[in-house]
């Protein structure tokens, strides 16, 4: 019999012992081995989401919920940001379809309008700098192009089951669970789907800006009315002491002028604000479509179950950019002579938003520095649960060690009649080191095992909560460290039990016996 199902036979011979030994260790390399996936997948995602994004312009507010909302999409944002303030960040170009900047230090501005989502995933008014600055590839269809079209992320598509040519409506809001206002005047159409690029990009719904200006410009179109048949149903009452304004926040005064025709766009009277889900504050001109644009929908829609119109062609009259607004910009920074970030402009561009006059309604985030300081408040609890598992791995080192220590003192005789037998110090030592090594191997396999199927659970809670996919199926080199600092647990476990084994007196072993 060779050494290694000799030591295995000592090892079954006590199971509990030997259970207990690798339970102990397994939870140890478990619980080290899913947080080093949570940590590098998170951090992985983390990173790759904001690489080659210098700055966010916003609404002022928090720096970070800015970061939060407007490049990660898992916070509401701080408001949004009027079209005339920031003519000197990018402007819209009819010809490219896209918004340009031609100011010296940026090398590219994306504009972004937030507010609304489909089924908790949310809905963004953008530009095709957006897909493209993820290089994100087209798997089906194509990218938005005309109002109310849309391309979806991969996991998105894959999770709502929309296919090209689906319609469906948005939501106010990003809360998904039906409660939420639902924009029934225009529907949304499917025309492309992404390849999944593993970026925030997967989870979202992408259109155009004036998408979102014309949805929420129907949205305040039906709150005027209403508000004129309050105020119609209520002659007497003092218009000028009105405290029933419509406000969706507490942040937000709505003046309506409601002696204006519905034919000519009026600006400046319809200033909405949704902060509290981070909905556009658009100046709403009333433009119609220019075909009928009551949508056809079966008798069990609601907003929530998306339609196969494979047909849809409806071209919109173009919508007026005067007193719109959008939510953040996220900008990128010219570059130097030999390809780095011009430090002129990331000292530029902070300056002319905190000392230009006019400006005072703007806020900006640094990523790099928000993200930094967001892993600084989650560290601690990492940090925790790093000592934790380190502190488990300790105790099974001497589970191992005292159940090798225990077991050869039962076994002293036979390992004195081994040795009768012809087998010399060295295999006795070999054995009892192969037995710690044994137990640390079996453990580590273990925890590996329960690691990754934890982190497979893991994944569609983590999904929802963060909006990043995770995977139990990747396997780290830190594991392999892991691996190798399981056996020398193991190994230091079983070395003082060999070595007594190894120095252990025959003659007195058995006369003793």
């Amino acid at each position: 019999m060779n050494l290694l199902k000799l030591s295995w036979k000592y090892l079954i011979a006590k199971p509990f012992s030997t259970i207990l030994s690798l339970v102990l260790v397994a939870l140890g390399v478990s619980l080290t081995s899913i947080l080093l996936l949570i940590n590098n997948q998170f951090q992985d995602r983390l990173y790759k989401n904001i690489d080659g994004i210098n700055l966010v312009i916003g609404a002022k507010g928090s720096p970070l919920q800015m970061i939060l909302s407007s490049v990660y999409h898992i916070d509401v944002p701080t408001g949004n940001i009027k079209l005339d303030d920031t003519k000197w960040v990018a402007k819209y170009n009819k010809e490219k379809h896209r918004w340009l900047t031609k100011n010296k230090f940026l090398e590219k501005a994306i504009p972004l309008a937030l507010g609304d989502s489909y089924e908790a995933h949310r809905i963004v008014g953008t530009d095709h700098q957006y897909s493209e600055h993820y290089n994100a590839k087209v798997a089906e269809g194509k990218l938005w192009d005309k109002d109310m079209e849309v391309t979806v992320g991969a996991l998105a598509a894959k999770r709502l089951k929309l296919k090209i040519g689906d319609t469906f409506h948005g939501s106010h809001g990003v809360v998904g669970d039906g409660s939420m206002h639902i924009h029934e005047t225009y529907a949304y159409e499917v025309v492309g789907i992404f390849e999944e690029t593993n970026t925030v990009l997967d989870q979202l719904i992408m259109t155009n800006v004036s998408s979102v200006w014309r949805v929420h410009e129907d949205h305040d179109h039906d709150h005027e009315i209403e508000e004129e048949e309050h105020n119609h149903d209520h002659g007497s009452h003092d218009h000028s002491n009105d405290s029933t304004a419509h406000a969706h926040d507490d942040h937000s005064d709505h003046n309506h002028d409601h002696g204006h025709s519905h034919d000519t766009p009026k600006e400046d009277n319809h200033n909405h604000a949704h902060d509290d889900h981070g909905h556009d504050n658009h100046d709403h001109a009333h433009d119609t479509p220019k075909e009928d644009n009551h949508h056809a929908h079966d008798d069990h829609d609601h907003g929530h179950d998306h339609n196969h119109d494979h047909g849809n062609t409806k071209e919109y009259a173009p919508l007026s950019h005067a007193g719109k607004e959008v939510t953040a910009y996220l900008i990128q920074y010219k570059k130097d002579g030999e390809g780095n970030t011009s430090a002129m402009a990331a000292t530029m561009l902070p300056k002319i938003i905190d000392e230009t006059e006019g400006l005072e309604e703007l806020g900006y985030a640094v990523p790099a520095f928000e993200l930094q300081r967001l892993l600084d408040m989650t560290g601690v609890g990492m940090k925790f649960l790093r000592m934790l598992s380190l502190i488990i791995i300790i105790i099974s080192a001497f589970s191992v060690f005292i159940s090798l220590y225990s077991s050869l003192k039962e076994r002293r005789y036979e390992i004195a009649l081994m040795r009768v037998a012809g087998a010399s110090r060295g295999r006795i030592f070999t054995m009892i080191i192969l037995e710690g090594l044994l137990v640390a191997l079996l453990g580590f396999i273990v925890g590996i095992a329960i690691s990754h199927i934890g982190m497979s659970v893991l994944a569609g809670y983590l999904q929802d909560s963060y909006q990043y996919s995770f995977s139990g199926a990747v396997f780290l080199k830190e594991e392999a460290y892991l691996f190798v600092g399981s056996l020398l647990i193991g190994f230091f476990a079983a070395v003082i039990p060999a070595l007594q084994a190894y120095k252990a007196d025959i003659s007195e072993t058995l006369s003793n016996s």
